[in-house]
């Protein structure tokens, strides 16, 4: 692999990280181990991260960068609010095996921001722009709703499918993606939202 300013490197590095976050678990994700990954030194892994904050940063903002991308998509090509919320809400779930590799990495950056104010703050930053996200679409899915009731309903449905994602990564067997959907569908009716 060449220099990291070649785009192509830079997109392998990133995908080392990734990887090695989602299948080894946080304790592994070393720089070492992402030089293992992409198949390059150490010392190129370091010319862009230059230490293990560097590289949980990087799957962070990754993860971010990659689920705005994937529900703006879907909330463009959904026909209702409604349709849009539950699209925006259901591919958060760990239904297919993307959606398990961001579970696991989303729990591995939160295990990580305990006693560390830099990355606490960064996932305090993603998780305010992802509630700002549902409560504007839960606000247009039910716009005579006050703040309050509005605001009540975005927090029932992000911990519904963050924690139903969370624990299907780590059993799917008993939480399977049909039990997840099943799950939101039951929720978002709960709220009046479906």
């Amino acid at each position: 692999m060449s220099r990291v300013a070649n785009p192509r490197a830079a997109e392998q590095l990133s995908q080392a990280v990734w990887d090695v976050l989602a299948q080894q678990g946080l304790e592994h994700l070393t720089i070492r181990a992402v030089a293992a990954a992409a198949g390059c030194t150490t010392g190129l892994v370091m010319h862009r991260f230059p230490n293990r904050r560097a590289l949980l940063r990087h799957a962070r903002e990754l993860l971010h960068e990659r689920t705005r991308l994937r529900v703006e998509a879907l909330e463009a090509a959904a026909s209702t609010p409604r349709e849009a919320l539950r699209a925006v809400l259901a591919q958060g779930l760990a239904i297919t095996e993307a959606g398990t590799t961001e579970s696991v990495v989303w729990i591995g950056f939160l295990a990580a921001t305990v006693g560390d104010s830099e990355l606490l703050e960064l996932h305090r930053v993603n998780t305010r722009a992802w509630r700002q996200r549902i409560l504007r679409l839960v606000a247009a899915a039910a716009p005579s709703w006050s703040p309050d009731e509005v605001s009540t309903a975005a927090l029932a449905l992000m911990g519904m499918a963050e924690g139903a994602a969370a624990l299907a990564s780590a059993d799917p067997e008993t939480y399977s993606a049909e039990l997840q959907e099943a799950a939101l569908d039951r929720t978002l009716t709960a709220l009046g939202l479906s």
